[in-house]
């Protein structure tokens, strides 16, 4: 018994150092691949460059309207468009913006309210790419009916150097693998009682 213990306990420290290692090159090198389209976008502030890159796609037809989820109650609309120099028409007509989110859980709550209203089941999530998986994690949960497409920013403080390097780079990387796994386990369990539900709703309906 104890030999199997040691033999599971090396196989899940590996695993974890395995998927750390994975996740920071992922994070450190993710590129958006060519834009699909969908109904609309979706981005969550916190990161260098998000916002920009979400008014691009929006230009760019890639999505008929555009949530920005995490705004400071105190940052106006008008100061949102001073900063990102973009065109106000664009602002006017098809751009929204989320003031209750704190964090990403928020975040997902708060885009899955706005596209349920407006009966969206396409979304383009923008973020930073050492957020995206646990963004995608937390929005599959929060929306387990829509569809996402991931479009990763690059951050500078992640791209500039090698992350194995800079004890800095690598701290944030694995604090935000652990918030990952965290998340990651939510959504399992979320899944779980829902599939486990639906199989009690099943047999309750056969046993009548």
């Amino acid at each position: 018994m104890g030999r199997i213990l040691r033999i599971g306990l090396i196989v899940a420290i590996a695993g974890f150092i395995a998927g750390f290692v994975s996740f920071a090159l992922t994070a450190t090198t993710a590129q958006p691949s060519t834009t699909e389209k969908a109904d609309a976008i979706v981005v969550v502030t916190g990161g260098e460059d998000r916002i920009n890159v979400a008014l691009g796609l929006l230009r760019q037809g890639a999505g008929r309207r555009l949530l920005i989820s995490g705004v400071n109650p105190r940052t106006t609309k008008g100061a949102i468009l001073e900063h990102t120099g973009e065109d106000r028409r664009l602002f006017e007509c098809c751009v929204d913006i989320g003031r209750e989110a704190h964090d990403t859980v928020g975040n997902a709550e708060e885009a899955r309210d706005w596209s349920a209203h407006r009966r969206y089941g396409k979304l383009i999530v923008v973020t930073s790419s050492y957020h995206m998986p646990r963004t995608l994690a937390e929005f599959s949960r929060a929306m387990p009916h829509v569809n996402f497409i991931a479009h990763p920013v690059l951050s500078r403080n992640v791209r500039d150097q090698a992350w194995w390097q800079s004890p800095g780079t690598l701290r944030f990387l694995f604090s935000e693998y652990v918030k990952l796994i965290a998340a990651t386990v939510r959504l399992g369990w979320t899944r779980a009682q829902a599939y486990l539900g639906n199989d009690r709703g099943e047999a309750v309906t056969t046993s009548r």
